[in-house]
């Protein structure tokens, strides 16, 4: 099996020993200690694995290691480098846009995604966008909110 020696993850060359038949969530949490992104159903169909391949909103759980070598690479940790939430993390903070919390992750990465392509998205182009995020609590019309302040918060634009 091919062997992964470098990823660019949240901004940073990683050098990694791994299969390249692994998952990128598998990498992420046990061998990068990047532990905001969650194992949820394992399938592709909760979105909790959600992170950021090239700007797209991607199911790391689905995600073979191998073919993101040269992609950029953002986890939910990539959003606030030196410790300053993002924008979107903090619209989700005031908003209390969540309840346990493990979606999370997954739901703000792909907000990001969304305010990224479209900077001042209308309430159902949200709620399309952010469909396939589950939240077993039920807090998406706290998400959907959280993702209208954080688009007012950039003012044309996320970081």
């Amino acid at each position: 099996m091919a062997r992964i020696t470098e990823l660019d993850v949240n901004g940073s060359r990683r050098r990694i020993d791994a299969d390249s038949e692994r998952t990128l969530l598998s990498v992420l949490r046990d061998d990068l200690d990047l532990t905001g992104t969650k194992y949820g159903c394992g399938e592709g169909q909760c979105a909790a694995c959600t992170v950021l391949i090239d700007g797209v909103p991607t199911r790391s759980c689905l995600t073979k290691v191998g073919s993101v070598s040269g992609k950029r690479i953002v986890t939910i940790e990539g959003l606030a480098p030196e410790g300053k939430l993002h924008p979107v993390q903090q619209a989700f903070l005031d908003a209390d846009a969540m309840q346990c919390g493990y979606c999370t992750p997954g739901m703000i990465l792909s907000a990001h995604a969304l305010l990224l392509k479209t900077p001042q998205p209308g309430r159902d182009e949200i709620i399309r966008h952010m469909d396939d995020n589950l939240c077993r609590c039920g807090s998406h019309l706290r998400v959907v909110e959280a993702v209208q302040e954080a688009a007012v918060t950039l003012k044309g634009g996320a970081r």
